[in-house]
């Protein structure tokens, strides 16, 4: 008899882990398929990066109960400094102003792997199907039969409910054969981590450039966390700088409102693109998290749009659950899809065009920048909509975004 599960969740990473962590306690049989080992040490997406976790995540991380193991490991951002290299134009957004203990955090993706992890073996009604791959699966009008493989093994599951989590590669997406709009930007986010000769104060610096834009992000133990936006075409000069060279270059585009900058850590390349499938639900099936979108990291919304996504979900499903409802029913899927349609719009057309419009060249683009930055930083009722965008507190908040346990 194949094991029969009301949600069953492919992916592991942050937010396929953070979904099952949002539906333990709601009395609905969970199962995760991850190809890794469950450790965070070696899941691919606990790597040494760092994330931004918006106000509203932090919410919804409390709202889970992990918020309190993570928050020793969390900087938080109280500023955030924009501004554009060799032009006028800056804007300052402040945690006091909007009411808030911090705009975001910015904590290591490890640390945050290990504290949605912690307790997931030995949740109740809870399976962890790892080190496993999807193989198949076949789309029914009341379950869906899925194949999975252990090492050789292969091994039959049902369920009522599949959430692909598995990522921007999805192997569930390709299987169903949903369509996506795929571009590059011709970009690369450039990843380390540097220390300043002065304290950062809880300021993140996002500083626009020729090239894209460059982050500089609060971090533990003084440090900041750099993302370097360069074109595909400099990325293989860049990484072979000695860490001397690298420093002096980043100091010429990054200034001195952090004094000199004396450490640099290992370096990553990412390519960068945008990513929109056609449809996000199919029968019993519903896509989240990079699996259904994937945007330019400016501003850092990736994993924030994807665990609102969680938190919307694990609502719906919770609800399903009190009423002893169908958690795969067309219609609970399609309520997801509209509610989650306009947030996930916005912020791919904030961020590409935030993307392509401060990379133009022309003189008349240049000085609208400078303009609109400015205009930013002395309009206070738009310098509010435009912190509470950033921080994920738009449009109907589920339960988790209020800081509140779905079940």
């Amino acid at each position: 008899m194949a094991t029969l599960y009301d949600v069953l969740i492919i992916g592991g990473g942050m937010v396929g882990a953070s979904l099952a962590h949002a539906l333990t306690g709601t009395g609905l049989r969970i199962g995760v398929v991850e190809a890794h080992a469950l450790d965070a040490t070696r899941q691919p997406s606990y790597d040494d990066r760092v994330i931004a976790l918006a106000w509203g995540s932090r919410r919804i991380l409390d709202g889970m109960g992990v918020w309190s193991a993570i928050a020793p490991e969390a900087e938080p951002i109280r500023h955030i400094h924009i501004s554009e290299r060799g032009h006028f134009g800056f804007a300052h957004l402040d945690a006091e102003e909007e009411r808030v203990e911090a705009l975001g955090y910015v904590v290591a993706a490890r640390d945050l792997g290990q504290a949605l992890l912690a307790g997931l073996d030995s949740a109740e009604r809870v399976d962890l199907l790892c080190p496993a791959q999807l193989h198949a699966f076949t789309l029914e009008p009341d379950r869906v039969r899925v194949e999975v493989r252990e090492g050789d093994a292969a091994r039959s599951l049902e369920t009522r409910l599949m959430v692909a989590a598995d990522g921007g590669d999805s192997v569930v997406r390709r299987l169903l054969g949903i369509p996506v709009q795929e571009w590059s930007y011709g970009q690369t986010a450039i990843i380390s981590n540097v220390t300043p000769e002065r304290p950062h104060e809880g300021i993140a610096f996002e500083r626009f450039t020729d090239t894209g834009p460059l982050a500089m992000l609060p971090m533990t133990e003084g440090r900041c966390s750099l993302v370097w936006t360069a074109r595909d075409a400099q990325v293989e000069e860049i990484m072979g700088w000695d860490d001397g060279h690298f420093l002096a270059q980043l100091q010429d585009r990054f200034g001195y409102r952090l004094g000199r900058l004396l450490k640099t850590g290992r370096r990553v390349a990412y390519p960068l693109k945008r990513l929109r499938v056609k449809a996000q639900v199919r029968r019993r099936v519903v896509l989240i998290g990079n699996a259904a979108h994937a945007v330019h990291p400016v501003s850092g919304q990736g994993f924030n749009l994807g665990i609102r996504d969680v938190a919307a979900l694990a609502d719906l499903l919770a609800e399903a659950a009190r009423k002893r409802a169908d958690p795969g029913a067309a219609a609970l899927l399609g309520r997801y899809a509209e509610w989650r349609r306009g947030d996930q719009r916005i912020v791919a057309a904030i961020t590409d065009t935030l993307a392509r419009v401060f990379t133009n060249p022309l003189p008349p683009v240049r000085w609208a920048r400078d303009c609109g930055l400015l205009g930013l930083d002395l309009c206070p009722p738009l310098k509010h909509r435009t912190a509470r965008r950033f921080m994920g507190l738009n449009g109907q908040l589920p339960r988790l975004a209020r800081g509140l346990p779905v079940a």
